[in-house]
């Protein structure tokens, strides 16, 4: 399969009609050929954007100038079913670090892979990421499903990593697990001293909160400067979070969606648990 990166415009009209109609919007294709094309980060200054292949190359797109070859120094990816190179944002501190954060799928044992996330420093040409580190990677393997993997920056600079449940659903319960969690790490990689679990032994002091099932979805909301996420359920049971400290979402004790079965998901106590919290919305 192939991608495009595609704008789109629209009258600002439309923004205030309950019902949209689909002849008034309008799509412009920017740039084809792109392999599977995952997320993309925009770059300061009008210097285009950063995009991430999942089958492992980041590339540059400018307006004018288009598709760049593949920037070096990216790290190599097991790109195998939902896995590859994924997210990619900037440090807040860009314009002087020029660091960029990249999440992504590294080859274990057995053909399994972990879920990683590390940072490079962008050349002012925009063509290599040099002293690349890897600051946190998943122990437990996965075959290639639930990675989650989105990062984003709240207002203080610490960031935020959604890692999926590896198709392991206890795990997301498990706090000695990076599984099914979302984990909050200061701008250089280390770990906040008032993280919730920084000092309960046996658990993983990166955990800000946990119960997730394949988050696919982080961002900083611009009104309240909290970070929301979206996951995707089992049959059903998707979900919209906004994941505070030290609170448990639930996977798989508390959910509303089935299993691909459509029976009930393995360890469900239903839709609500005590000590568990609700989603803003599910679906």
């Amino acid at each position: 399969m192939r991608g495009c990166l595609a704008a789109l415009t629209m009258v600002s009209a439309l923004l205030l009609s309950p019902a949209v109609r689909a002849e008034k919007v309008h799509a412009e294709v920017l740039q084809d050929g792109l392999d599977h094309p995952w997320s993309l980060a925009f770059l300061p200054d009008n210097q285009g954007m950063l995009i991430t292949e999942r089958s492992g190359q980041l590339r540059r797109w400018q307006a004018g100038a288009g598709l760049s070859e593949p920037i070096g120094g990216v790290p190599e990816v097991w790109a195998q079913r939902q896995g590859g190179l994924l997210d990619v944002v900037l440090a807040p501190d860009f314009s002087s670090s020029r660091r960029v954060w990249l999440s992504y799928t590294v080859a274990g044992q057995d053909g399994r892979a972990g879920a990683a996330v590390g940072y490079g420093r962008l050349s002012e040409d925009h063509r290599q990421l040099s002293d690349f580190r890897e600051v946190l990677r998943q122990q437990g393997l996965s075959t290639g499903a639930n990675l989650g993997t989105r990062l984003a920056f709240d207002r203080s600079g610490h960031l935020f990593i959604a890692f999926g449940d590896n198709f392991q659903a206890e795990k997301a319960q498990d706090l000695s697990a990076l599984q099914g969690k979302i984990v909050r790490l200061n701008a250089d990689g280390s770990v906040p001293a008032d993280n919730p679990l920084a000092t309960k032994a046996g658990a993983r002091p990166e955990i800000w909160s946990w119960g997730m099932r394949n988050p696919q979805g982080l961002a900083l909301n611009p009104a309240s400067g909290e970070i929301w996420e979206s996951e995707h359920g089992p049959r059903g049971g998707d979900e919209v979070n906004i994941p505070h400290r030290g609170n448990n979402y639930g996977w798989p004790l508390a959910t509303w969606g089935v299993d691909y079965s459509g029976e009930k998901v393995p360890g469900s106590k239903g839709g609500r648990v005590a000590g568990t919290e609700q989603p803003v919305w599910y679906w």
